[in-house]
């Protein structure tokens, strides 16, 4: 780039600004990121006592931030993936790299997850087709309630458990490891997540350790309900 402006010393400043507005990199016209970090949609602190402020901050500025990082990097090197949206490279993950993969999985499955929850106390409660639907297919809320956290407590290392619908509207529980989803085409199962709880270590350590169940216990009284039976609703 030196040697570009020194070359240019006796050409028109409005000629100069054009050529550094162009030029890859630079100015007001370099390419943003594909991928965006979300914020929080609540302070970080909002969920305690069931996590606390450190493990947010640390969750999403720092692993959610990771994840979009390294989306943006992966898609960047793949011409063919330039403007496919975070859908789209989910539902194409059998043929993705594990980069694309792993790293757009971690950033749906985040945004998603912090989009799930509010402060202690305040999610309410499941609409009433929502809480007709879960009796019907799980007997009652409290059965629900337990496969959920059965299929937390099931999921060796690290990984996410689901409340889906499948294609033919039927409520399931099931868990996926590392950062895969429902939505991409190589999860056995697959439907529409309507509930996310992530199992990762790194969502529940620092106040948990290994009591991975009393993390799945607390966890309930951050759900958002209204936000889930939207999500029935718009199925």
């Amino acid at each position: 780039m030196r040697r570009i402006l020194g070359a240019l010393g006796a050409v028109p400043p409005l000629l100069v600004l054009l050529v550094l507005l162009l030029w890859p990199g630079q100015g007001a016209w370099a390419a943003a990121p594909a991928f965006t970090l979300p914020a929080l949609p609540y302070p970080a602190n909002a969920l305690e006592p069931a996590i606390d402020a450190t493990t947010m901050t640390i969750h999403h500025d720092r692993h959610h931030q990771a994840y979009v990082d390294n989306l943006n990097a992966a898609v960047a090197r793949d011409p063919a993936l330039k403007g496919l949206s975070l859908e789209d490279l989910l539902a194409r993950a059998s043929k993705a790299t594990a980069a694309v993969r792993n790293n757009a999985g971690g950033h749906w499955n985040h945004s998603f997850f912090w989009a799930s929850l509010t402060r202690p106390g305040q999610g309410g409660e499941p609409s009433e087709e929502l809480q007709e639907a879960l009796v019907r297919d799980f007997g009652s809320i409290e059965q629900f309630r337990s496969a959920f956290r059965a299929a937390g407590l099931a999921r060796f290392g690290s990984g996410w458990v689901w409340l889906i619908t499948d294609s033919e509207g039927k409520l399931e529980v099931n868990s996926t490891p590392n950062q895969d989803n429902p939505l991409m085409d190589l999860v056995p199962g697959g439907g529409t997540p309507l509930l996310a709880n992530d199992v990762w270590e790194h969502a529940y350590y620092l106040k948990y350790q290994n009591r991975r169940a009393d993390y799945l216990d607390a966890w309930w009284s951050l759900v958002d309900w209204s936000v889930v039976s939207d999500r029935y609703s718009a199925r």
